[in-house]
Formats: structure tokens, C-alpha cells, sequence
């Protein structure tokens, strides 16, 4: 099967209790989970900070910011790099966790269907969607940014 222009690369995340689905080009780099530097008075779904290429990212826990889950495991756990699109200078990056490794998907256009179940989507969530059969959700990748960044600068 080749892809045509109207197909779109994509990234599958796995967090706990659902899967995220990403354009390819907003990853980064996938890393291995460690321990982040806690940064006090934050909400809980903001794990802490992480070094990475010169920057202090702030890593987030989208189960929890969503309210997927309360607690998410560790081991075996990735760190997705995203790059974020709201132009702030302190903010070019922030981090998911994710459980295991993403996974490159290739999206037809006909490939993804809008769920739509008559409620709110979660936080940190744009819409809910089947691919392939399988609910995803699709992150807010705006409104998480602005959430880090008011979690920060209140924690500060």
C-alpha cells in the first residue's frame, strides 16, 4: 500500500488507559523514562522537570491531566519530546510519558473517524477518534502548553 498526499504520518502513544494520536513531525525524541526533578506546588499530573539537549523540560502525565488515570507505572515507561507550537522562548519543548515505545502510523484521509459520544472531550483533549477501530484521543497540544505554563508559573 503506498501513501498518497492526503495520508498523514502519525504517531501512537500509549498512555495509561488510552492512546494518543500525534502528527509525526510534533515528536521530537523518544527517550527513557528517569526520575524528573520535582518542581514544588505543581499539580500532580506535572511529574517534574527532565534535562534535555541544554533544556529543563517540564514532563506531564497526560492520563492524569486528562483524568484517565491517577497513577501511572514506570517501568518500562518512554518520554516523548514534543515540540511545542505556542512560540514562548522557556517553552520550545515539553515532554509526555508514555508507556512503552510510540509507534509510526500512516493515517488515510478515510482512516479516521471523529467519535462523537455527546460529551466534553477531557482535559488536555481536542477530540476523540477511531483508527483502525480503535479509539484514540488527540491532544490539545495548545491548551496543554498553556496549562504547563500556568502550572509553572504558579509553581514558581
Amino acid at each position: 500500500m503506498s501513501a498518497t498526499q492526503a495520508d498523514i504520518r502519525g504517531v501512537l502513544i500509549a498512555v495509561t488507559e488510552g492512546r494518543l494520536l500525534l502528527p509525526n513531525a510534533s515528536v521530537a525524541e523518544v527517550i527513557t523514562y528517569a526520575e524528573p526533578e520535582a518542581v514544588p506546588g505543581a499539580p500532580d499530573w506535572l511529574l517534574g522537570r527532565i534535562p534535555w539537549q541544554g533544556w529543563r523540560l517540564p514532563v506531564l502525565s497526560f492520563a492524569r491531566l486528562a483524568g484517565l488515570a491517577g497513577q501511572e507505572r514506570e517501568f518500562g515507561a518512554k518520554v516523548v519530546v514534543i515540540k511545542a507550537l505556542g512560540g514562548h522562548p522557556k517553552l520550545p519543548y515539553f515532554a509526555l510519558l508514555t508507556q512503552g515505545f510510540p509507534r509510526l502510523v500512516t493515517v488515510p484521509e478515510s482512516g479516521l473517524l471523529l467519535s462523537d459520544d455527546g460529551k466534553s472531550p477531557p482535559l488536555g483533549v481536542r477530540m476523540r477518534a477511531l483508527y483502525k477501530d480503535e479509539p484514540v484521543l488527540i491532544p490539545d497540544l495548545d491548551s496543554i502548553e498553556l496549562l504547563i505554563r500556568d502550572a509553572l508559573g504558579q509553581a514558581a
